[in-house]
């Protein structure tokens, strides 16, 4: 005989259920009512500015021949797309933003990580990692492009060089923001330094190392775009400084447009990545600022 008590608390959470089925219901339809609302208005701010710049061209108060206007670049960008220059160009950029992004804040967050066992080895390197950390990566373009040849691999290695110095320092702090008795109560127990790392250190950096990874997204798009400008036979930087020695203004416009719709898709790329390893964390800006070996 089914038990009465046991069957009336099943049915009286179906009603529960089903009212937080609704509410969760109710909030994602928010939230995509408020993600449309900021679209449209994202959309129309750039309808008007597009819309008014086409505007002053025709009219005369503005010289298209230094300016350009949406017309022309949009018949560049068609034009430029079904010559497949400018897919080649932009997979070039991509490319070597994403290896060097990628071997640069990984080796660099491993690096700063590892500096936690030897407060005397990171004392000992403090003065130059924040030497380097203090001259401009671009500066160093010219060197690695003697060194390693005008291709993209030298972008590469820039994009890496640039992000490793952020990677690392982020890392570094991250282990120094740990609450210190966490790592006591593991001592306690007898668990030795590498035990402590990898329950304790690693874990807790991670919301550190992927907010860097948001710095380091943009330092790597930068850094190859640089060194593209200074010598590269592809790329979008090589495109730009080709076309504007032309003064082909379309097709520079064309290239900035690109690398902004790239430089928003990587970010998207490292938020959507942290939201899979960190699905906790809000990200309310309480990353690396200016961290310090």
């Amino acid at each position: 005989m089914p038990n009465a008590t046991g069957g009336a608390g099943v049915a009286a959470t179906r009603p529960a259920t089903k009212e937080k089925n609704e509410y969760v219901r109710k909030r994602q339809a928010a939230a995509v009512k408020d993600w449309l609302k900021i679209a449209l208005w994202r959309l129309a701010i750039i309808g008007g500015v597009l819309g008014a710049w086409e505007i002053l061209v025709r009219s005369g108060a503005v010289n298209a021949f230094l300016l350009g206007s949406p017309t022309a670049i949009a018949k560049m960008a068609v034009s430029m797309i079904s010559s497949g220059q400018l897919m080649e160009d932009a997979y070039a950029t991509v490319r070597a933003t994403i290896t060097g992004f990628a071997i640069g804040s990984a080796v660099g967050s491993l690096a700063g990580l590892l500096l936690w066992f030897s407060r005397t080895v990171s004392r000992v390197i403090d003065p130059f990692v924040v030497a380097l950390n203090g001259v401009p990566k671009i500066a160093l373009a010219p060197m690695i492009i003697i060194w390693f040849g005008s291709g993209i691999f030298s972008k590469m290695v820039l994009a890496a060089v640039s992000t490793f110095i952020v990677a690392l320092l982020s890392a570094y702090q991250a282990t120094h923001q740990i609450d210190a008795s966490q790592i006591n109560l593991m001592k306690s127990f007898g668990a030795s330094k590498p035990q402590i790392f990898t329950k304790i250190i690693v874990p807790s950096s991670l919301p550190w190392i992927i907010s860097a990874f948001r710095i380091n997204i943009g330092l790597a798009l930068v850094s190859v775009v640089g060194g593209e400008f200074i010598s590269s036979d592809k790329g979008l930087g090589h495109m730009i400084f080709v076309e504007g020695n032309l003064f082909n203004l379309p097709a520079v416009w064309v290239g900035v447009f690109t690398l902004m719709i790239v430089a928003a898709l990587l970010y998207t790329c490292v938020s959507l990545l942290e939201a899979r390893l960190l699905p906790w964390s809000e990200n309310k800006g309480k990353g690396p600022q200016s961290p310090s070996v």
